[in-house]
């Protein structure tokens, strides 16, 4: 695992993910990210703080500065949503942590968005 990504607490068990890998893949080497998971009050409560939304959201992502910033995850959410999105749950949480990675480089949604997010897909689904 890289020595820029951390995982920050835990709430329930996960799938191997190679977090460390999929980060540094998709921001960089230099850029630390911490992950941390949530469950659905948490997630409410900073998705409304931050962003004045009502509900539970999957994934948030705060950059903290040019170079570092940090993911909460909700893995409940993830779990539940999974094949909606026809993903098994692994899947889908390497979908949203990239999803929330591309959001720190700067992205915001859209084809391009999508386009990376298919591009990183294909290279760490399986892994």
């Amino acid at each position: 695992m890289s020595d820029s990504f951390s995982i920050t607490h835990t709430i329930t068990s996960i799938p191997n993910i190679p977090f460390g890998t999929i980060a540094s893949s998709v921001c960089g080497k230099t850029y630390t990210v911490s992950l941390v998971l949530i469950g659905d009050a948490k997630s409410r409560t900073l998705n409304h703080t931050y962003r004045n939304k009502d509900y539970a959201t999957n994934v948030l992502a705060f950059p903290l500065s040019e170079t570092s910033g940090e993911i909460f995850l909700n893995l409940r959410k993830a779990e539940r949503e999974a094949k909606k999105f026809n993903h098994t749950v692994r899947e889908h949480i390497i979908f949203l942590f990239i999803h929330g990675l591309l959001h720190l480089k700067g992205f915001t949604h859209g084809s391009r968005m999508e386009g990376e997010e298919k591009k990183y897909m294909r290279r760490f689904k399986n892994k």
